[in-house]
């Protein structure tokens, strides 16, 4: 049974002594906007992730406060804040480089004088400044686990939706009933599987059911949304999980259509692992503190597209080179109308492919004009993640690996025994074959 808004429903109110939440772990420039808030007479409670991450023990990356003063009464209280947003008015307080999200309590009500709440033809909201009540507002956010409140006066937590419950049992589930919902706003199946993968949480059976029947809802989405969704699915440390459960709810199709019509196909009786391979890597590198880049994402989710168009392209005579600059511009283009691409991601993105060919060609002083390319790093992580799909011999990539970490006369020494490709000494064959003199 799916939970329903009910404004006369009594909270749950858990005291302090009975969680584990302390001031101590929430940050200082939090506690100062709630206390601000509290002494001028307002309603003041920390909500969402932060209250949720510091119940499971972990440490949050953002917190959120709750209240019903007004974006402008806020921005009255704070020097430091501004108002963002048309959909949602927010007031966000800034403290150097941390951003404390305030946001006026909601309701899902016909609006009145200012307050709007504008619906399109699906029942998409479009915008959503309607004011409301804590109760209204508990009832109005999406995941009964981010719905839990922390209040500044007593430091006691009030949950109306048994977020509390669902919590420490692992479960997800939306507030309301889900297909009203994710018809409301497309982007919640995205969120739905992003936290499921975050938190380790399975979706409850009812929030699960209409996520495979509403997913073509996702093609009305601003591709530029998308982008920013799926950075948060990807770049977070959880990405190969959060790859997975998209391909199980038939949600990956609807971001990256022809990466996943080839995903269900195989290659010489092997599936396609390189996405995997890929995501689990961008996994480590998160969780070890290293950085990891859209560009790298985003060519890896598009790589198996762009290789077999450009394996096409090689098989009519291009070289290896052109052929893959040729198929990514046809697929990364059809990729952007979907999920939007920034330049300044999608230009590194071309040059790690157009690497690729390169690292074949071990003769001469190749090599180290490869090394000396400034997105080598790149393309050397990317063509590693190859072999280890099995697209790249697994030597080659040792090759790579051994020439980056020896010295200069260990490095003329594998150039002296790397093999030739045999395409200078037939350039140099024809030239002779052709020139005037011969």
């Amino acid at each position: 049974m799916s939970l329903q808004e009910n404004s006369t429903l009594s909270p749950n109110i858990i005291a302090r002594a009975d969680h584990n939440i302390s001031r101590a772990q929430i940050s200082e420039n939090a506690l100062k906007v709630l206390y601000r808030l509290k002494s001028a007479g307002y309603a003041a409670y920390m909500v969402g992730g932060g209250v949720r991450d510091l119940l499971l023990g972990r440490e949050p990356k953002d917190f959120d406060v709750a209240t019903d003063a007004r974006p402008e009464q806020v921005h009255t209280l704070f020097r430091n804040c501004r108002i963002i947003g048309r959909r949602f008015r927010l007031a966000h307080v800034q403290f150097g480089r941390e951003i404390i999200e305030v946001a006026t309590f909601r309701a899902n009500q016909v609006p009145d004088h200012d307050q709007v709440e504008v619906h399109n033809d699906a029942s998409r909201i479009l915008r959503d400044n309607t004011y409301g009540t804590l109760e209204q507002d508990a009832f109005r956010r999406d995941f009964t686990v981010n719905a839990l409140y922390y209040d500044i006066r007593d430091f006691s937590l009030r949950d109306y939706v048994d977020g509390l419950a669902d919590l420490r049992t692992g479960t997800l589930r939306l507030i309301g009933d889900p297909h009203t919902r994710y018809c409301e706003d497309p982007v919640r199946m995205l969120r739905a599987v992003r936290f499921a993968a975050k938190l380790g949480f399975r979706i409850h059976p009812d929030t699960a059911a209409p996520i495979a029947s509403l997913s073509a809802l996702l093609d009305d989405i601003p591709p530029a949304r998308l982008f920013e969704e799926i950075l948060k699915l990807f770049l977070y440390g959880f990405g190969l999980q959060s790859f997975e459960n998209l391909r199980h709810y038939d949600l990956f199709a609807r971001l990256f259509a022809r990466t996943d019509a080839i995903l269900d196909t195989e290659e010489q009786g092997f599936p396609h692992t390189f996405i995997a391979q890929a995501l689990a890597s961008t996994d480590a590198r998160v969780n070890a503190d290293k950085p990891v880049t859209p560009a790298f994402l985003f060519a890896a989710l598009l790589w198996e597209p762009v290789r077999q168009q450009a394996m096409a392209l090689e098989a009519s005579g291009l070289h290896p080179g052109e052929a893959i600059r040729r198929a990514a511009d046809e697929i990364i283009p059809q990729q952007i109308s979907r999920v939007s691409l920034p330049r300044r991601f999608a230009t590194p993105m071309i040059e790690i492919y157009q690497l690729q060919p390169r690292f074949a060609q071990r003769d001469g002083k190749r090599p180290l004009r490869l090394l000396a390319h400034p997105r080598f790093r790149a393309a050397y992580d990317f063509m590693v993640l190859r072999a280890a799909a099995g697209e790249v011999d697994p030597e080659l990539a040792r090759w790579w690996t051994e020439i980056q970490n020896t010295d200069a006369a260990g490095q003329s020494g594998m150039l002296s025994a790397a093999p030739s490709t045999g395409r200078r000494r037939n350039r140099r064959r024809r030239r002779r074959e052709t020139s005037p003199s011969a």
